[in-house]
């Protein structure tokens, strides 16, 4: 399937024709036999855009194509018709994880407190037929922690390992695919090995949430609700299949568009949706009031990392972070002075055209920093593509800056300060340091052979 936005003359899977692609990947993706009983039929199947997902070798393989194409509404309404079957053999336990990010939207866009966003969102699923819903923020707090450590751990290696530093952020999927297919391992042996937050969620909900209900993992679809359609390409990642059960950790992504336009199909409200609190983990508790990380448009990677690097390393407690901006908002830098001395010098660059520079720097070897957190898109996480945009597929400026006064106003909870997070390293993981963690919260990125150069690629 060629990338809508592809600059290349000619896609180099060498595909006859885009409309002979698309109809063969229509086909595999409504075959399923449910067709008869589909709630929406008008219903758009998944598309992929270059900036969305970034299929970085400028074409996704058939296979990926049609996995893609299949991971929208009509596959949550498959598992939810085949629950009203009478063989109960088959019937799967609905779960769904919301990203932190996509709160605001559906606040700011039905102009609503997060707080009542969030159980509203969760009445709304649960009345569709969802048995749970999660906030995925202790997948983040799991993730921050772990990459915070191995930043300290890279740094201090610093002289004995080339690849050591610097360290990019592994959190964002268009970029990891990006450096994957297009970018050589002089860049991938530099990500961080710490899984981003919704694979993370896959293995809490496919993985300890599975242990408390005495449920296999393969009888659990999990569903991840994210503002970028990146995620969905993110879930299909071999690393994250389970064999023994054939199970994906994330089983379908749908972009938080997507859930507005079932609400649409159903002709439903927020306003008129019931609240209902948002499940946790955690037997019968339910989530409180919503909180986030530090970081203004996403999960706050180089905050979090520079705070305690800053204390661990040097016995330094920062309090506030000042940003300095270079050519771009998207692009800006933060320094640690001590003794007159720049100890530390993180990043943080959004959108490729940033990322693109960034590697070209590296390459030449002016690459200065220890750490960047790199996301794909303009302006971080809230201004996905899955979320906030008009009719013509172009950013809603208006709704994105009352999403960011939205996500601006909820209160901060450090991951460190999580006591179920604490709980769970010890009685699930077997100590932060087991061999447990490493199988299930990290993962390793690697080059893939491709023929595409990533200089014929122009952002």
């Amino acid at each position: 399937m060629k990338c809508e936005n592809c600059t290349k003359k000619e896609c180099s899977k060498k595909q006859k024709n885009d409309d002979t692609q698309s109809t063969s990947v229509d086909a595999l993706s409504s075959g399923d036999g449910f067709e008869e009983k589909n709630e929406f039929p008008t219903l758009a199947n998944a598309k992929i855009l270059l900036s969305d997902c970034l299929a970085c070798d400028s074409c996704m393989t058939s296979e990926e194509g049609a996995r893609v194409f299949q991971q929208n509404q009509k596959e949550l309404f498959r598992i939810l018709n085949l629950n009203k079957k009478c063989d109960t053999s088959k019937h799967k336990v609905l779960a769904v994880s919301i990203c932190p990010q996509s709160l605001p939207y559906f606040a700011a866009k039905f102009n609503l407190s997060v707080n009542d966003a969030a159980k509203r969102l969760c009445g709304f699923l649960k009345s569709l037929g969802v048995h749970y819903v999660f906030d995925t923020t202790i997948a983040a707090d799991f993730s921050l922690l772990e990459s915070q450590r191995e930043f300290v751990q890279r740094y201090q290696r610093r002289n004995q390992e080339e690849h050591a530093l610097p360290m990019f952020a592994s959190a964002c999927p268009g970029w990891i695919r990006y450096a994957e297919r297009v970018l050589t391992n002089l860049v991938t042996s530099h990500i961080c090995t710490a899984k981003s937050p919704q694979q993370i969620m896959g293995s809490l909900v496919k993985g300890y949430f599975a242990r408390q209900q005495n449920l296999s993992p393969d009888k659990i679809f999990h569903v991840i609700v994210a503002p970028c359609y990146d995620k969905k390409l993110e879930a299909l990642r071999e690393d994250f299949y389970t064999a023994l059960y054939n199970s994906q950790e994330v089983d379908c992504v749908l972009t938080s568009g997507e859930i507005v336009q079932i609400m649409e199909q159903k002709n439903v409200s927020m306003e008129d949706v019931t609240e209902v609190s948002v499940d946790t983990l955690f037997d019968d508790m339910k989530e409180g009031d919503v909180v986030r990380h530090d970081g203004k448009r996403s999960d706050g990677y180089l905050e979090h990392i520079f705070k305690y690097a800053a204390k661990e390393l040097f016995g330094m407690e920062v309090k506030e972070i000042t940003y300095k901006a270079l050519k771009n908002k998207d692009f800006q830098e933060v320094t640690l002075e001590k003794d007159g001395e720049t100890v530390l010098r993180f990043a943080a660059a959004y959108g490729f055209r940033n990322i693109q520079n960034m590697v070209l720097k590296m390459k030449k070897g002016k690459f200065l920093y220890h750490f960047v957190e790199v996301l794909a898109c303009p302006g971080g996480c809230l201004n996905g593509k899955g979320q906030a945009q008009t009719e013509d597929g172009k950013p809603d400026k208006a709704l994105l800056n009352q999403m960011e006064e939205v996500y601006a106003a909820i209160p901060v909870r450090l991951p460190e300060t999580n006591v179920h997070v604490q709980k769970m390293y010890q009685d699930w993981l077997e100590g932060m340091d087991s061999k447990k963690v490493q199988e299930t919260l990290h993962t390793t990125y690697s080059a893939v052979n491709q023929t595409a150069s990533s200089l014929d690629i122009k952002w």
